[in-house]
């Protein structure tokens, strides 16, 4: 008799294991798949920034954020929090991936976030590139020299 209850006992324990495991593995697969999470998130850590569009790459890990003023900023899924920054204008440089799909984003700013990043199409990827172009370009040099008109601004 006592080997039967030991038997249930651990048959009930593998089985808590199990579903413990499964809604782990859930919750890591949804890491940032949830925008709502994002917008909460990102709006948390720079409460002044206004939110325009949210743009995820293919594996949820990283949402790449297009703010009010033509900044942008980046959330991404590093283990156990969520880290978020706001990319400086003239300090992210920015080259497409082999696939097409994806982007090879370098930060001066933040090394530790440099890397591959993949979207779902190229389509989104280039969205995303524009948002780090506009954002790529610091103040000073969006302003065009007064001396040197092309003969295509001549009236």
């Amino acid at each position: 008799m006592g080997i039967i209850v030991w038997c249930v006992l651990f048959a009930i324990v593998i089985f808590f294991a199990f579903v413990a495991t499964r809604m782990a593995a859930q919750n890591k697969e949804d890491s940032l798949h949830d925008t709502g999470l994002a917008i909460i998130e990102f709006g948390r850590a720079f409460p002044n920034e206004a939110i325009r569009q949210l743009q995820a790459t293919k594996n949820g890990q990283a949402i790449f954020v297009r703010l009010h003023d033509n900044k942008a900023g980046l959330m991404r899924n590093m283990a156990r929090h969520f880290s978020c920054h706001l990319i400086e204008p003239g300090r992210v440089r920015v080259a497409s991936s082999e696939t097409g799909r994806g982007l090879e984003i370098e930060f001066l700013d933040a090394p530790s976030h440099n890397g591959k990043f993949e979207f779902a199409s190229a389509k989104e990827a280039s969205e995303v590139a524009l948002w780090l172009l506009g954002n790529y370009i610091a103040e000073p040099d969006k302003d065009l020299p007064s001396g040197n008109i092309s003969a295509a601004n001549k009236q």
